[in-house]
């Protein structure tokens, strides 16, 4: 077995669907395996996952696991010569898993591997490419130093920001999201430490194949990443998990350092956290009192696909009260999709492409051409009739 693909999910169905239709589109001519493990979501995930994809090896859990947990478990059954852990609230470009597979084949020194992740507007993610929060580096990035100096050799090491987005690069740190790793090489580092439950366990996984003799990479192959619709980040529960994880990897990693330096980085982690509660606490204090926050402008949509398509978008604008234009095109006839000068987009719009008139590949490369703030993106799949955003379904 050539690749091992393995996805932790808890109650993101219609994106964890989405996510193994573009695997298998990805990973057409490589031998490839899919675990899923199931964190005992109520969406009837499970059930989903094996009437419509029966080669899907699904293992559902009685209880949340956690990440690392629940990862570990598929990889003492993955027989893959790679392995890689994928979010399921992720899109994967029919040329990616070739890409990394290739890049890791001809580089045997790496034993992880990232890619270029983008946001639902075309833009770069800058967790794609990450440095160690060693002592200095964590304290920039808690204190916001790294924010106000992005390209700072220095104060903005945390992001990488100095390295160009479109040629392979060593990096420190692998993002979870999508993190190709050599078999052979966790075998050697141990797998994910399961003392954390959620969030740190990438940065740590990462930091001990570096100590193992391996080096990790960033590979320019693109994937989209919704980023956090597996997770509830306005949750309290979210803020403990969080900067916990940041304690465990500090103790576990900085531990002798002098008292004068690691005093400091815990404080600023906890008055991080500190803050960030503060804050959901107010909002939530002015909702009781009946302020609420001004609704943001309804978005349009603009849907291009085929001519088949065209009454199923008709009837899901309709009963779902979208403000709607239509365009019939294909990835042949208009190559440039919405970046086309023909096509009128708003500045406030979700574009959503249908996924058989158009790649994955094509439309991350159109977004990843020109990002519009505003102008977002969304997919739509005949085969289950779904529209998908970062900001809901639409069936």
């Amino acid at each position: 077995m050539k690749l091992s693909v393995v996805i932790v999910s808890y109650n993101v169905r219609f994106y964890l669907e989405q996510c193994i239709a573009s695997i298998h589109r990805a990973a057409r001519g490589i031998d490839t395996e899919i675990w899923v493990v199931d964190n005992h979501s109520q969406d009837d995930s499970v059930a989903l996952i094996r009437q419509s994809f029966p080669d899907v090896h699904v293992i559902a859990k009685s209880q949340n696991l956690g990440f690392a947990r629940a990862n570990n478990i598929a990889i003492r059954k993955a027989t893959g010569q790679y392995v890689l852990l994928l979010n399921p609230d992720t899109i994967v470009a029919e040329n990616t898993l070739r890409e990394v597979v290739t890049f890791m084949d001809q580089h045997p020194e790496a034993g992880g591997c990232g890619v270029r992740m983008m946001h639902n507007d075309g833009s770069d993610a800058l967790e794609s490419r990450r440095g160690l929060p060693g002592p200095m580096t964590a304290f920039y990035k808690m204190t916001g130093l790294c924010a106000r100096f992005p390209n700072h050799p220095k104060l903005g090491h945390y992001y990488m920001s100095g390295m160009p987005w479109d040629v392979p690069g060593k990096i420190e740190v692998i993002s979870g999201a999508f993190c190709m790793l050599r078999h052979t090489a966790l075998d050697k580092v141990g797998l994910l430490d399961e003392d954390f439950f959620m969030y740190g366990e990438d940065i740590d996984l990462s930091y001990r194949i570096l100590k193992g003799g391996f080096e990790n990479w960033y590979v320019p192959a693109r994937i989209l990443h919704y980023k956090g619709e597996s997770t509830q980040k306005s949750s309290f529960r979210y803020v403990h998990v969080f900067y916990e994880a940041m304690l465990i990897f500090f103790r576990k990693h900085y531990s002798g350092l002098s008292v004068l330096i690691s005093i400091p980085i815990k404080l600023a982690i906890l008055g991080k956290a500190f803050m960030a509660l503060s804050s959901m606490m107010i909002r939530r204090a002015k909702r009781s009192l009946g302020f609420f926050d001004r609704p943001p402008k309804p978005l349009s949509f603009l849907f291009i696909g085929a001519e088949s398509c065209q009454p199923e978008f008709k009837r899901i604008a309709r009963e779902n009260g979208l403000e709607a234009s239509f365009v019939v095109e294909t990835e042949q006839s208009l190559p440039e999709g919405h970046l086309s000068p023909n096509i009128k987009v708003a500045s406030k719009c979700c574009v959503v492409y249908d996924t058989d008139s158009f790649s994955y590949t094509a439309i991350f490369n159109i977004f990843g051409k020109h990002p519009q703030a505003g102008v977002e993106m969304g997919t739509y799949s005949k085969q289950t009739a779904t529209i998908i955003t970062m900001g809901g379904i639409y069936q």
